[in-house]
């Protein structure tokens, strides 16, 4: 038997995405974006509202990079979704984080989060839905396998549920995408 719940925002995995930005004297500010995603071939999208500073950097800059929280950086990432730089200009630095310039677009990579992606905005929505070309994803070495890419456990990144309001973990691997249903044929 099923309980129906009605219509509902809960997803799974909702991945937990920070938003960095400069605004338009190079100040970095980061905002966590709940609702995002990939959007089409080398883009990602995330739902922004038009009050978020956030939202007036990429307009003005017409870049933003997206890093994923980790398990490591739950509170100062929990932080930047319940601060608005519109009232706390320097939530960036209470955070504790710190910017570097992307070499590919004009926003910051945050150092302390381990994978950014890089982004030249393509649009912007009628309905809040910020549209960014991946032009690079860059990754600390910390979170890289033997082989050099990217190991999710390493990367350690966290998911929102949004029936709870927890962050939660990403567990263990249970199989391989694109070849267990071959099992099937």
């Amino acid at each position: 038997m099923r309980k129906n719940f009605g219509a509902k925002t809960w997803l799974y995995p909702m991945p937990v995405l920070i938003v960095g930005t400069y605004d338009e004297n190079g100040t970095p500010d980061a905002m966590n974006a709940a609702w995002g995603g990939i959007y089409d071939t080398n883009q990602v999208m995330v739902c922004l509202a038009d009050d978020h500073k956030t939202t007036e950097n990429i307009r003005k800059t017409g870049a933003f990079t997206v890093s994923f929280a980790t398990a490591r950086t739950v509170v100062p990432c929990d932080y930047v979704g319940i601060v608005s730089a519109n009232k706390v200009p320097d939530k960036f630095e209470k955070a504790g984080f710190h910017a570097q310039k992307s070499a590919y677009v004009n926003a910051p990579i945050i150092r302390e989060l381990p994978m950014t992606l890089e982004c030249k905005l393509v649009k912007f929505n009628e309905d809040g839905i910020c549209v960014g070309e991946i032009v690079n994803v860059s990754a600390d070495e910390s979170i890289l396998d033997e082989n050099g890419v990217i190991d999710a456990k390493k990367l350690d990144p966290i998911i929102y549920d949004g029936v709870t309001h927890a962050y939660l973990r990403l567990g263990e691997k249970v199989g391989r995408a694109f070849s267990d249903g071959k099992k099937l044929k």
